[in-house]
């Protein structure tokens, strides 16, 4: 029996997103040609690898046993691949990176112009998602976040300087406020929230007699994007707890005002991830390089 290697990469994608149209964007093909793909190997197999809904793709009994098995073959071959282009003298392919929104606008807006002058034949493809994801699952190359907590099996890069969290107010919010002394006058106050992707809200940490407290905030307005946390904060909605970086030249001309500076967390680092497991395609290793540099 005869098997098209395009057929097995096409129904590994597609029952590990169990998503025909994420498969087909992660691959770069129609959602129609993925399922032509499936149909035609589940034919030439003699039987169903996929249950498909219109609202759902799951596996079968036999194509878990399939994906069991092929999934670790298939990062075999493209591992070997790997190994062959990166005899390459220059690098070339995708790299795709998944960042949260703030990693966009204070790390690699910093390097990403520098990069791509340098590898003209790189793509870069940035996803910004302040989730957290499998990054291998999900077809990423590597991914950027803040602090350097993460699995075992992941290499770690620091990347860009060092920045740290400021608690600030506009000058027309602590007119109309008293000011707060401690962390916990936060709780009487109108703070501005943060909510992360899976519908959390970010507790707000500081220092106090050299232990790290977390404090649930609470206020009237609740965002998923820093920039509007800022422009809520300069309008005078209330207090913000945000990267430093990004109210800098407000802080400088006025527009802001840090409050709990006696409290406040020692600076982090954002670092680059990748797995360990795999060898580096050619892109992402001149990623790593540029930044080391």
């Amino acid at each position: 029996m005869t098997i098209d290697l395009h057929e097995l990469d096409a129904f590994e994608a597609v029952a590990r997103h169990r998503s025909f149209r994420k498969a087909a964007a992660e691959r770069g093909v129609s959602a129609s040609a993925l399922s032509h793909a499936l149909r035609g190997l589940e034919e030439r197999l003699g039987v169903r690898l996929l249950h498909r809904t219109t609202r759902s793709v799951t596996p079968t009994e036999a194509g878990h046993r399939l994906l069991a098995r092929l999934a670790p073959a298939l990062r075999d071959v493209a591992d070997a691949l790997s190994d062959v282009t990166a005899l390459q003298a220059v690098p070339t392919g995708t790299l795709r990176l998944n960042v949260p929104r703030p990693a966009a606008w204070l790390v690699l807006s910093a390097i990403l112009p520098g990069f791509v002058a340098k590898y003209p034949r790189v793509k870069v493809d940035v996803v910004t998602d302040d989730g957290l994801v499998d990054i291998v699952d999900d077809g990423f190359d590597a991914g950027i976040r803040f602090g350097e907590s993460l699995a075992g099996d992941m290499v770690a890069v620091p990347v860009g300087p060092s920045q740290r969290f400021v608690c600030i107010a506009a000058p027309s919010y602590l007119n109309a406020y008293n000011a707060p002394n401690i962390p916990t006058d936060l709780l009487n106050h109108a703070c501005i929230c943060r909510r992360f992707p899976g519908g959390h809200y970010y507790n707000w940490e500081f220092l106090v007699a050299g232990k790290p407290q977390s404090i649930a905030v609470s206020g009237p307005l609740v965002f998923d994007d820093d920039m509007l946390m800022v422009q809520a904060a300069r309008d005078g909605a209330g207090i913000a707890y945000l990267y430093e970086a990004m109210v800098r030249e407000d802080l400088a001309e006025g527009r802001l005002v840090s409050l709990l500076e006696a409290f406040s967390t020692p600076p982090g680092r954002f670092f680059l991830y990748y797995s360990g497991r795999r060898h580096l395609p050619t892109a992402l290793r001149a990623f790593v390089d540029f930044i080391r540099k």
